[in-house]
């Protein structure tokens, strides 16, 4: 097993790459439906359904397969002998709690999109510009951390 994990790390970290870019496709556009849904779609109007449709398919097709996948090929690197010491690398924990923050996140916009679903949202559209910037925030620290591995 060991030796197929040494051979297949270029392609999982491929695989892992192209799934957190999808998910934070998502985790940035998300808030940013929401914005609009609260500033021109009001509960039972066409533009309101619409909303709905294209929340409810980002999230459900694009955003949790990609954070599924995100996080499968995220723990098969870390299985991977080499490539990372749990217990030791600090830059590895900073990382891992950035993205439990990002899943964190995920999890949130996930019930604000079934409260616009029901026609439940209470937030202004302040809230959801300023939750839009986490994702970004944390990204950054995720990049940092796998980069530059400042606490190495």
């Amino acid at each position: 097993m060991e030796q197929f994990l040494t051979w297949a790390y270029p392609w999982i970290k491929s695989a892992h790459v192209i799934a957190a870019i999808s998910w934070m496709a998502g985790l940035l556009y998300l808030p940013r439906l929401f914005v609009y849904h609260v500033e021109k779609g009001k509960p039972g109007s066409e533009t309101s359904e619409t909303f709905k449709i294209m929340e409810r398919r980002l999230f459900k097709l694009i955003m949790v397969p990609a954070m599924v996948a995100t996080w499968l090929m995220g723990l098969v690197l870390v299985l991977t002998p080499g490539v990372v010491d749990v217990v030791a690398d600090t830059w590895f924990q900073v990382k891992l709690a950035a993205i439990l923050a990002l899943t964190l996140c995920h999890v949130w916009l996930g019930k604000r999109r079934k409260e616009f679903y029901y026609d439940t949202n209470t937030r202004p559209a302040g809230t959801y510009r300023l939750v839009n910037e986490i994702p970004t925030l944390l990204l950054i620290v995720i990049i940092v951390m796998v980069i530059a591995k400042p606490f190495a």
